[in-house]
């Protein structure tokens, strides 16, 4: 009962004094979220005892599940032999070897590592240095960003001007002289070309914005390998390599994203190269880098393009940029310790292993009635719903039904995440096959049911 108590309070405290993300601000204090007490594996349980397979791994990010004790233990023996220095005149030893380990996951010569707070400052960073690069090299007016429709890059004010999910943008003041936006990659776009065709759409777009801005404005194309939270958006084969070749004529930093896809998400530290075929200038990272259990964020950069900005050639500049929380030495420490779990379980081989799976599952959904699309790259995974034939845009119905899928999965065991019409998985890289196919029965049990309601007028 006491506990019983204790969880009521929390519900009541939370919804009388937490703003949460993506808040209705027209509900604003009628009711909580539900509060979760606890996780173990692939599982959180709720305040009211029901056990959930965590289908999102929390926000893309819990890599190795719940209530792993050698993070735990990571975290808690780093804090008490040093729980903080100041970034701006020391460092600790978790920092310098995390960003050694990482030195040596990235491609190419992404040899320098700059640890930020999370994903958005990550990507913050990396556009900063934008700035910086070229204001050093004498370049003041070579400033704007290429980014892309159905993108999502973070919540600071710079990277939500680069984010193209427009439906963030009411309300918010947009940085719109400064971000260019390309079409979204959505091969569901591609109009009736075929693929070879939509990929030469969209590199042609890009280099007629590029002669429309002129290079001599254009500081940086940023892009996800995937992008995740637009709708697990797939581009045509070749597309990563095609448009770093255009970056790399018109002397534009090419930055890929990887906040979602790195450490094993696409079944390898790093998708850029080995999954996408580019060897970008920067990589952002961030959520699997500790597998969610504490904050982490970061940006490694090329050699190549700091050497231009550095030793000679520094014209007396320094990058000041920074966090009270850069290279913190508990969540570098719980880094470490999430990369050992990650290489002694082997989960880059396992989840290789799963990708197949994993996508020949959500791939035998697609012919339920209501599903329009099924898309899966490494472990992430969606399936849009629609009601009539395939729009190019989803309506209030969709987006109802498809929530309607999500709490009926809720019921069943599942958490989706609901992302307008799409119903998103990308499970915790330790789920095995008949885990999968668990997911996957339940998105069917769940597509089905919502049917049949919908037929008999219960959704609308």
């Amino acid at each position: 009962m006491h506990d019983m108590q204790n969880e009521d309070r929390t519900a009541v405290a939370a919804r009388d004094h937490l703003l949460s993300p993506s808040e209705e601000m027209e509900k604003l204090g009628q009711s909580a979220r539900p509060v979760l007490t606890h996780g173990e594996g692939i599982h959180v349980y709720t305040a009211a005892g029901q056990r959930l397979i965590d289908g999102p791994a929390g926000m893309w990010c819990t890599q190795i599940g719940y209530g792993s004790s050698e993070i735990a233990k990571a975290i808690s023996d780093q804090a008490l032999r040093l729980s903080y220095n100041s970034p701006w005149y020391t460092t600790n030893s978790p920092a310098a070897e995390l960003a050694e380990r990482i030195a040596a996951m990235t491609p190419g010569d992404l040899n320098r590592v700059f640890f930020t707070t999370g994903g958005s400052t990550a990507v913050d960073t990396a556009l900063r240095f934008t700035e910086y690069y070229n204001n050093v090299l004498g370049r003041p007016a070579k400033k704007k960003i290429i980014a892309r429709y159905d993108s999502y890059h973070g919540s600071t004010a710079l990277t939500a001007s680069c984010t193209g999910r427009t439906g963030n943008w009411p309300n918010f003041d947009i940085v719109g002289e400064r971000v260019s936006f390309l079409s979204s990659p959505n091969p569901r776009l591609a109009d009736g070309r075929s693929e070879g065709e939509f990929l030469d759409f969209l590199v042609g777009e890009f280099e007629e914005r590029i002669a429309h801005l002129g290079a001599d404005t254009i500081a940086a194309f940023l892009a996800e390998p995937v992008q995740a939270s637009g709708g697990v958006i797939i581009p045509p084969k070749g597309y990563h390599a095609r448009i770093k070749s255009v970056c790399k004529r018109h002397d534009i930093l090419y930055i890929s994203d990887e906040v979602v896809t790195a450490f094993g998400r696409c079944g390898e530290w790093f998708a850029s190269e080995k999954v996408f075929g580019v060897v970008p200038d920067m990589i952002t990272f961030a959520k699997g880098v500790t597998s969610g259990y504490v904050p982490l964020g970061g940006v490694a950069i090329s050699e190549a393009v700091l050497a231009r900005v550095s030793g000679a050639n520094a014209q007396g500049g320094w990058f000041n940029n920074g966090y009270t929380y850069t290279g913190h030495p508990v969540a570098c420490a719980a880094a470490l310790a999430n990369i050992a779990v990650i290489e002694r379980d082997g989960l880059l081989p396992h989840t290789r292993v799963m990708i197949p799976h994993f996508a020949a599952g959500l791939m035998a959904l697609g012919g339920l009635p209501l599903v329009a699309d099924v898309r899966a790259a490494g472990m992430l995974g969606a399936v849009e719903i629609m009601t009539g034939p395939p729009h190019t845009e989803a309506t209030a119905l969709d987006k109802k039904v498809a929530a309607r899928v999500d709490e009926i999965a809720w019921e069943l065991g599942l958490i989706v995440r609901p992302i307008g019409n799409l119903c998103v998985i990308s499970p915790p890289l330790t789920v095995g096959a008949a885990e999968i196919d668990r997911i996957c029965g339940i998105l069917r049990e769940a597509i089905l049911r919502t049917g049949k309601e919908l037929a008999d007028g219960l959704v609308g």
